[in-house]
């Protein structure tokens, strides 16, 4: 992978570059859909195409479960597996072992936990985690670490610093002995709402060296302010001339706010879970279908959106699906929604290289607040 920054704003900590992979380019600042099972849940991949996705995001502990490696490998990866060209990145699987309620142990060995889906049980390793993201072949994978839950005590949370930073190095070791070569390993920093802490994990994985850095562990729970706190700490302690990624968040204001401290990469669920909830996002605020006072409303979504769902389908015709649990109402949000978050990252990268983006940035703001009050 190659990342050349193209341009810093002025004001902030925004930036824009340009990441190449095997499977081609990608403009930053980017959102990357969800698509926990090889799916991005009610797209196609012809959606997510055409309404511009450079890059999603596959769950390895997800695919390690079902349908398995050997079905993948046989496949010739996750590429092959759902006929997506374009770049892929893979969660190690880490958040979900201690997210999921499955967690039996963890040693320093690596994590025993029981399937969310079926009970049976099973060993992650630093090493199995590789192994298991090498084989599915994403361009972009993920050290494993430990994700401690918010609230934990300094204590914990050195405690589990301390072992994402030795899975660190594992996984770095492997990787370098296993991978073919094609694909790009980001170390994860942990740390919780420390920034001392925060500030000590970055150091260790720089030591260690990695093509990119996330921060992860955050989006559980702690308030926005320590969110954000955390973030604009952390992000100016990492290498310019590497992509920084903030892990599973979040609503638009929170990418918007992510962009303006300096991070290039995010992801989320929430476009799509909340469009299969009947929600909608949109410039002026949130719009939610299954109102009443939608059942006679003939304009669009958002009447300044270019999506399919916006000029083909009005707020009654969407709401009358989602009343009669016609699946076709939560493919049709979903891509809004998606369509809505890859749009306004792309208007943030324009106006970061027309030095801009502070502007852009309050007027984007002030309508989502204006309008959700």
């Amino acid at each position: 992978m190659e990342f050349k920054l193209i341009k810093k704003d002025k004001k902030t900590m925004a930036r824009a570059g340009l990441m190449k992979t095997a499977h081609g380019e990608i403009q930053t600042p980017v959102f990357m859909p969800v698509g926990t099972h090889a799916t991005v849940k009610t797209l196609t991949n012809r959606d997510l195409v055409e309404i511009g996705s450079q890059i999603i995001l596959n769950n390895a502990y997800h695919l390690y479960l079902r349908p398995g490696l050997e079905i993948i490998k046989t496949a010739g990866g996750t590429h092959k597996f759902m006929n997506w060209e374009k770049p892929i990145l893979t969660d190690s699987g880490g958040y979900q072992v201690f997210s999921l309620n499955v967690l039996k142990k963890i040693t320093k060995d690596g994590v025993h936990f029981n399937s969310h889906f079926d009970g049976s049980s099973h060993f992650i390793s630093p090493e199995k985690a590789m192994e298991i993201q090498i084989v599915l072949g994403a361009d972009i994978i993920m050290n494993f670490d430990d994700c401690p839950p918010y609230p934990s005590t300094p204590d914990h949370v050195q405690n589990s610093l301390e072992i994402t930073t030795a899975w660190a190095k594992r996984c770095k070791e492997y990787f370098l002995a296993n991978s073919a070569g094609k694909q790009s390993l980001f170390g994860i920093i942990q740390g919780g709402v420390f920034p001392e802490l925060r500030k000590e994990s970055a150091q260790q994985l720089l030591e260690i060296d990695f093509e990119g850095y996330a921060l992860g562990g955050l989006s559980v729970g702690e308030p926005k302010d320590a969110m954000y706190e955390i973030i604009e700490h952390t992000a100016p302690l990492l290498p310019e001339n590497k992509p920084r990624y903030l892990m599973g968040v979040g609503t638009p204001e929170d990418l918007v706010e992510g962009i303006s401290l300096g991070i290039d990469m995010f992801d989320c669920v929430m476009p799509t879970r909340n469009a299969r909830n009947g929600t909608a996002f949109t410039r002026n605020g949130k719009v939610i279908l299954k109102n009443s006072q939608y059942q006679n409303d003939f304009k669009p979504i958002d009447e300044e959106c270019k999506c399919y769902t916006c000029l083909t389908h009005s707020r009654a015709y969407l709401r009358h699906m989602f009343k009669m649990s016609e699946i076709t109402g939560l493919s049709l949000v979903s891509l809004h929604n998606v369509y809505f978050y890859l749009e306004f990252m792309r208007d943030a990268r324009e106006a970061i290289l027309k030095d801009n983006f502070e502007n852009w940035k309050k007027d984007f703001l002030l309508r989502i607040k204006t309008n959700n009050e």
